[in-house]
């Protein structure tokens, strides 16, 4: 299923490239992807895997060989005799090998508790690692935008040039006819050059930014790529749905989970061991030759009285969950102020928008009566050089706040985490 997916996803990115265009959404999902940190998400499961096989390895038996040759000094002997009765002293030198093996058999669920820990663990780094992955939509945002603004500055410079070409034809025929002065025309020309240095300047921009997000998200996008303008509805609300709050009930999880590995660790252990073995001597300490020996039989562990570690301990993690309890009322105190903020801005640029529009057709009203001016040799090329720019200026402005509200809305919805 999970194959099948990645096929569907790459299937409908190529899509996307081939059609020489990118979305928003497919650069958050891309981000998320390929950024270099989301290979850990697979190291991190492989390193849990592994710790939770040690884990289990403490239900197995465990064996131990043992084997030492001693010479000592002296040995015990026995200060009496017994009338017919030879007691021969142990040799100065003793020769033993032997092999043991225990098993645990009851352990008060120590190793059920450092498993859960352990799985607990791999939550918690999963989240921090989503938490950072997510936190990079913000400079997807800063980038996908920028372009954006330069991708509709283009246009409108496009319409600007298309605008003075056709007017200057005009005025070479105002020129040809003796209707304007001579010169006229060069002052339109020189401003055509002017917007060519501007496409320069907007290209080599893009280029940049284009190759910045091209590494972001690790595709190659095309130079010529381009992006579509979002359609983003803001549920303005102080909803916080973001990955960090997830992360913070993890960790308090994670801590309750040490808590119970703390408990279990002075709970009673019961265990089963075997030893064999084969020395001079064995178990008879009287007999001096090689024998073979064996032992078998339970063990009981029990730390009843630990001078209040344990308790020491709890306390010191029940201060670690308030510091996160702490840290989750900063985090969700910061997220509302900004969401108010950005809500703001929605506003603002709402305003200004509105406002933008009014200029804009009082500019094109001016423009018209200039434009035929200057046909009638009424006014020179740089009366409607100047008019003309004030309108691009009006219309760019309208542009750029309809993107920056784009924007804004974007850093809502990345800040609210939906």
């Amino acid at each position: 299923m999970k194959r099948l997916t990645t096929l569907t996803f790459l299937l409908i990115t190529f899509v996307a490239f081939a059609q020489k265009s990118l979305s928003l959404e497919d650069c958050y999902t891309l981000v998320k992807e390929n950024y270099p940190l989301a290979k850990q998400a697979n190291f991190l499961e492989k390193q849990n895997a592994f710790d939770l096989e040690v884990i289990n390895t403490e239900n197995l038996p465990k064996f131990n060989f043992s084997a030492q040759a001693t010479y000592q000094s002296d040995v015990i002997e026995i200060p009496i005799s017994l009338p017919g009765t030879t007691i021969e002293a142990p040799n100065k030198d003793q020769y033993k090998a032997t092999l043991s093996v225990n098993q645990l058999i009851y352990d008060g669920g120590l190793i059920k508790a450092s498993k859960e820990l352990k799985i607990n663990e791999l939550k918690t780094q999963q989240k921090q690692l989503e938490v950072t992955l997510y936190q990079l939509n913000n400079r997807v945002n800063q980038i996908y935008f920028s372009i954006l603004l330069i991708q509709d500055n283009k246009k409108l410079l496009n319409a600007k040039k298309t605008q003075l070409e056709n007017k200057l034809q005009e005025v070479k025929a105002g020129i040809k006819y003796g209707v304007l002065l001579p010169a006229s025309d060069k002052i339109l020309e020189a401003e055509l050059l002017k917007i060519e240095q501007q496409f320069i300047e907007i290209d080599l921009t893009k280029t940049s930014l284009v190759e910045t997000l091209s590494t972001l998200i690790g595709i190659e996008v095309s130079k010529e790529i381009t992006l579509e303008n979002p359609e983003i509805v803001s549920n303005l609300n102080t909803n916080i749905n973001r990955p960090e709050i997830d992360l913070f009930q993890l960790q308090k999880k994670q801590i309750e989970a040490s808590e119970e590995l703390i408990s279990k660790k002075n709970t009673p252990k019961l265990m089963g061991f075997a030893t064999g073995g084969y020395g001079n001597p064995g178990l008879n300490m009287l007999d001096n030759s090689f024998q073979a020996f064996y032992q078998a039989g339970i063990q009981l562990n029990w730390n009843p009285f630990d001078w209040n570690a344990t308790k020491k301990q709890k306390k010191s993690l029940q201060i670690n969950k308030d510091i996160i309890e702490n840290q989750q009322e900063i985090f969700e105190l910061n997220t509302n102020i900004e969401l108010n903020q950005q809500e703001a801005e929605i506003e603002k640029f709402s305003a200004l928008i509105e406002s933008d529009k009014t200029i804009i057709e009082l500019r094109k009203k001016v423009l018209k009566s200039v434009s035929s001016q200057l046909k009638n040799g009424v006014i020179t090329s740089s009366v409607y050089i100047t008019e003309l720019t004030n309108l691009y200026e009006a219309e760019k402005n309208l542009s750029t706040h309809k993107i920056e509200m784009l924007f804004a809305k974007a850093i809502y919805k990345t800040t609210q985490g939906n």
